[in-house]
């Protein structure tokens, strides 16, 4: 995969980029024609026709032709208008704007050597203006002019990068961090973030006594779902089970899918009547869903469900290990139904 397709993001910026730059040049078209510089405002219209023809290009996935076109007018425009209005017009500032830009449009190599080559640029256009005189100078007020409205532009330009790098920054951290606490098929916790939290639940326990109830449900013959409707059924079952458990408890309660069809429900607060209640509620609700297949065909899913109590000498694994005997109780005693494990 090439890098312009792994930062399409990037792609969608300088989209937006290109219908910025293309009015700043449409509003030089004017200004050069009021201070009677033709060439710099004709320069403008060709600056953006090529603007207009890089946007195009980036919505047909030409990126590599957008961004040879882009590089090409900033290099050329801001030569020449330094070369001919001066070094003091600030056109070399447009130059700077690329220095960021290349290492996410291209590879690492490829950007030191356009890195390289920019700061050559650069330099060299500096040199050139410290030896040589402008070829079509403007008056000093007129100057101060343009300077100002070209380092205003460029201050925009670095501002809209560095709030659209921030705002990809945090989006690929949010999403990092829940990909990492979640399961990517239903959305719930996963197994290893869901520990973390009942460790600090167990810990609030220790320390005030607050009761705590542990919920165990495991769907009933879920391998002869999958072996005879698809696995495609059988992952669309195991969202909408998750989807109805959410929906049945509380927004403290903690949901996690345990295993493969298995859902630990932790229920901070809560004793183990309570708990049993919440569970026969849980079954229920899920009994009474209509279950289809691909083709419509009616499902019969049911589930059976151990519950516990946190005790005091309790730690993640036992408080755990009762729930699942209870489990297994209820899958012994017939399935589809609650029992709890004697405290």
């Amino acid at each position: 995969m090439s890098v312009t397709e792994k930062r399409p993001q990037f792609w969608k910026a300088l989209k937006r980029s290109c219908q910025i730059a293309g009015s700043v040049d449409v509003g030089f078209f004017f200004i050069f024609h009021l201070l009677s510089s033709p060439i710099l405002a004709w320069v403008n219209v060709v600056s953006v026709t090529m603007y207009g023809v890089a946007y195009r290009a980036i919505g047909r996935k030409q990126n590599g032709l957008a961004i040879s076109l882009i590089w090409l007018e900033v290099i050329v425009h801001a030569g020449l208008g330094t070369v001919l209005i001066g070094w003091d017009s600030g056109f070399h500032y447009y130059l700077l704007i690329f220095i960021p830009a290349v290492f996410v449009s291209m590879g690492f190599s490829a950007a030191l050597v356009a890195l390289a080559g920019l700061w050559t640029y650069y330099v060299g256009l500096y040199l050139l203006m410290w030896f040589t005189q402008p070829l079509q100078p403007i008056a000093a007020g007129a100057l101060l002019g343009v300077y100002l409205f070209n380092l205003s532009v460029v201050f925009a330009m670095f501002g809209y990068l560095s709030f659209f790098y921030l705002k990809t920054v945090t989006k690929a951290s949010r999403k990092l961090r829940q990909m990492a606490t979640t399961d990517p098929l239903t959305g719930l916790l996963n197994r290893r973030h869901m520990t973390y939290l009942v460790e600090k639940e167990l810990a609030r326990f220790r320390r005030n006594g607050r009761p705590m109830a542990f919920l165990l449900f495991d769907i009933d013959y879920f391998k002869e779902v999958n072996d005879q409707y698809g696995h495609e059924t059988g992952d669309r079952i195991l969202e909408d089970v998750a989807r109805i458990i959410k929906n049945q408890v509380r927004a403290e309660d903690l949901i996690a899918r345990w295993g493969g069809e298995e859902f630990l429900v932790v229920l901070p607060g809560t004793r183990l009547q309570s708990a049993r209640i919440s569970a026969e509620r849980i079954r229920e609700a899920l009994m009474a869903h209509k279950w289809q297949g691909a083709n419509g065909q009616r499902i019969e899913i049911t589930t059976s469900a151990g519950v516990s109590e946190c005790c005091a000498n309790d730690d993640l694994n036992s408080s755990i290990n009762r729930a699942d005997r209870a489990l297994y109780c209820s899958k012994e005693h017939g399935r589809n139904r609650v029992e709890q494990e004697a405290v």
